[in-house]
């Protein structure tokens, strides 16, 4: 079921109106409403995945009991590794045994071996990356002793289907999340509205933006031998946007949503497009699995504790782990060890950076130097995403060696320089909707970079964000992209 979608428009009036107005005096039926209504959400792709998360949510309900009731170090140890082992085989089994079987016949095939692949298909959950690693946080926490096992069934259940969150993060811990659920809630209007006011601007993102600048990335992603220079930079930047709204507008949404059953989950972007640095914009986006490997993977290695080169392979490691996490292919490894040699050069040469800052005298000028640096992390970002957008390694190689190509020649004239555009917007009028919506989010970002779009907007004056909400609104419905509604992108991961 897909946020942006009539079913979920039928679908969450009629959780909330029983979750408040009838079973509201009892908690343990909230939290079966709850787990009713995650299933049948989750359910509504495919009813087979909910075997999958039925399993996973009862072995690590029964590993969690085990680790709190061990009598010594050794057992609990032992514990943590079998749910270890059985969140990570699934998600490699689901997720990787295609790619690991290709690969394999590929490294073969070089060596003049031709291997025959076998009819085993694996179908792959939606959202088995993000539940994976919300249960495998509540086994690391109570094995650290940052969490108590809970005895309620339901409340786990619960706790690792959610449905705001389910698909697609915020992967919230166990220790912040599962108390929520063993503790009554009271409605209250101020989070509820503050939780409408995360889930308008979060379709905006998707709709708007996002949805609208889907179909001018597919063109050049989808046919990259066609398309040179310009072209090429242009999709690179409007999918390096497409990704940000549509995955921040999820999170946005969830967070809003969750608001709407008294839940407060974490944020998980807060406007890292304008980050000044790599290490600054890996703090801000996609924060809940940014400090889950930081909390679990790159502090247990040694985290900055360590030499500067085991600091660096530290580092390297964790990006790499985390771009194999978002998919089973090369392109998404590549694209988190770059990111990873990006912090990397960026904290070896931070005292040459500075000296050159001060040799040519940007220093003298803050706000210049700010925007210089803002505009280079988004470059080296963006570069990273094309190779991340690429269906193939081929592919990325291709659009990397397209780059350069024919970009002093549509640079050199203003005729040179709209063919580019020309072949990508099939108008000047749909050109201009788009260019004026995403000028309408840039100036909305900025403006909310500091606290937020729903502290921004509670503390203006009631006047002005209520034209502010209609605005929205009226922008939406006239130029959301509508029709087939299409799916967030990080349902794939």
């Amino acid at each position: 079921m897909l946020f942006n979608s009539i079913t979920f428009i039928i679908f969450l009036p009629i959780v909330f109106v029983l979750y408040w107005f009838v079973i509201h005096k009892r908690l343990d039926r909230q939290n079966l409403l709850i787990l009713v209504a995650s299933y049948v959400f989750y359910g509504w792709w495919d009813w087979r995945f909910l075997g999958l998360i039925f399993i996973s949510s009862l072995a690590d309900f029964i590993i969690g009991q085990k680790i709190d009731n061990a009598t010594n170090l050794k057992k609990r140890k032992n514990y943590l590794i079998s749910s270890i082992i059985l969140n990570l085989g699934l998600l490699g089994f689901f997720k990787y045994y295609n790619f690991f079987v290709d690969s394999f016949i590929e490294l073969f095939n070089v060596f003049g071996i031709t291997l025959q692949k076998g009819t085993l298909e694996i179908l792959l959950p939606v959202g088995i990356s993000f539940y994976t690693f919300q249960t495998l946080s509540y086994s690391i926490d109570i094995y650290k002793g940052n969490l108590k096992a809970t005895k309620n069934p339901i409340a786990f259940f619960a706790f690792v289907s959610f449905f705001p969150q389910l698909v697609a993060g915020p992967i919230e811990r166990a220790k912040d999340l599962l108390p929520q659920f063993l503790t009554k809630r009271q409605f209250s209007y101020d989070f509820a509205i503050s939780g409408l006011r995360l889930i308008l601007w979060g379709l905006f993102k998707k709709v708007v933006i996002a949805d609208n600048l889907a179909k001018y990335v597919d063109i050049v992603f989808s046919s990259p031998e066609d398309y040179y220079g310009i072209s090429v930079i242009i999709a690179t930047v409007c999918f390096t946007f497409q990704i940000y709204c549509d995955f921040s507008g999820y999170s946005d949404i969830a967070i809003g949503v969750s608001k709407l059953f008294g839940f407060k989950l974490m944020t998980n972007f807060r406007t890292p497009l304008f980050s000044s640095s790599i290490k600054e914009l890996w703090g801000r986006w996609h924060i809940s699995l940014s400090s889950w490997f930081r909390d679990y993977l790159y502090i247990p290695l040694g985290g900055n504790k360590v030499g500067k080169w085991r600091w660096s392979f530290n580092i390297f490691l964790t990006f790499l782990i985390s771009g194999l996490w978002h998919g089973a292919n090369w392109t998404f490894v590549i694209w988190g060890s770059l990111n990873g040699i990006y912090l990397i050069v960026e904290s070896f040469t931070q005292k040459q950076r500075n000296q050159l800052y001060q040799f040519i005298k940007l220093t003298h000028f803050p706000s210049l130097l700010k925007v210089i640096q803002i505009v280079i992390t988004f470059c080296l970002f963006a570069f990273s995403f094309m190779i991340f957008r690429a269906e193939t390694t081929k592919d990325a190689f291709l659009l990397i060696n397209h780059l350069p190509q024919k970009l002093f020649t549509q640079l050199s004239s203003l005729e040179g320089f709209l063919v580019p555009f020309q072949s990508i917007f099939s108008s000047t009028k749909e050109f201009s909707y788009l260019f004026s919506s995403f000028v309408l989010f840039f100036v909305i970002d900025i403006f909310i970079r500091k606290n937020g779009i729903d502290y921004t907007l509670k503390n203006i004056s009631p006047f002005f964000r209520l034209l502010i909400y209609y605005f929205i609104i009226g922008w939406l419905l006239f130029f959301g992209a509508f029709g087939e509604p299409q799916e967030f992108i990080y349902f794939q991961f």
